[in-house]
C-alpha cells in the first residue's frame, strides 16, 4: 500500500527531494515509523509536502506530487499560508471562497484520475506565539475560515476529515504554546506526535 503525506511545511519538515526514504522530521515520519514496525514491508511512504504552499501550489502539482504516484491513501494538510501570506509586506494568500474552490478542483480531478484513492482532509491550525502574536487577531479567525473550507470539502466529497485546532487550543492550556508549535505554526517534536496520533486515529477507521 503507498501513502502519500501532501502538504505545506508542517508536512515537509525538511523531507529529502531526491531520496523518498527520507520523509522528513515530522508527522510523516513518526507514521512511517509506527505503521513500519508493526507491519513490515506492508507500505511504502512518500512525503511531497513543500514548505510555503497554499493549496493553489499543491493544485499546480497535482500531476506530479499526487496523480503520478498513484497512492492508496493520501492525507492533505493545507491551509495556514493561504492566510500567512496575505499578512506580509507583498500580500499573496487565497482568500477562502477561492481557497474552496482551488480545493474542489483538487480533490474532483484527484478522484477522477485515482477512483480507488482513500483521501484524509486534515485540519489547518494556528496557535498564538512567535511568529503569529503580531496579527493573531487576523491570522485565527482566518486560518479558522480555511479549517472552515476544509471541513466543507470533507463533507462535499464524502471524505474523512481530522480534526486539529481544538486538541492544540486544550493542551496549551497547560503548558506554553511553544511546546506544541515553536512559532504558532510549526510543530515542535511533541507538536508532531500529537499529529501523527490524530492521523492514525483516522488511518485506522479506513
Amino acid at each position: 500500500m503507498r501513502i502519500l503525506f501532501q502538504g505545506d511545511s508542517i508536512t515537509d519538515a525538511g523531507r529529502s527531494r531526491t531520496d523518498d526514504v527520507n520523509v522528513g522530521t515530522g508527522y510523516p515520519l513518526l507514521v512511517k515509523a509506527s505503521l513500519g514496525f508493526e507491519n513490515p514491508g506492508e507500505y511504502e511512504f512518500f512525503n511531497r509536502g513543500i514548505g510555503g504552499n497554499r493549496i493553489v501550489d499543491v493544485y499546480a502539482r497535482i500531476k506530479a506530487d499526487i496523480i503520478n504516484l498513484k497512492p492508496d491513501v493520501m492525507s492533505l494538510l493545507i491551509g495556514v499560508n493561504d492566510v500567512w501570506h496575505e499578512l506580509g509586506d507583498n500580500p499573496n494568500g487565497v482568500d477562502a471562497d477561492k481557497f474552496f474552490k482551488i480545493y474542489s478542483m483538487l480533490i474532483e480531478e484527484v478522484k477522477d484520475a485515482l477512483p480507488d484513492l482513500k483521501i484524509m482532509i486534515m485540519e489547518p491550525f494556528v496557535l498564538s506565539a512567535s511568529g503569529t502574536s503580531e496579527k493573531y487577531d487576523v491570522f485565527r479567525p482566518e486560518v479558522e475560515k480555511r479549517a472552515e473550507m476544509a471541513k466543507k470539502i470533507a463533507d462535499k466529497f464524502g471524505l474523512p476529515f481530522i480534526p486539529l485546532q481544538a486538541g492544540l487550543d486544550e493542551m496549551s492550556k497547560t503548558i506554553e504554546v511553544g511546546y506544541w508549535l515553536s512559532d504558532g505554526v510549526h510543530p515542535t517534536a511533541m507538536g508532531h506526535e500529537y499529529i501523527k496520533r490524530e492521523w492514525l486515529k483516522m488511518f485506522n477507521t479506513l
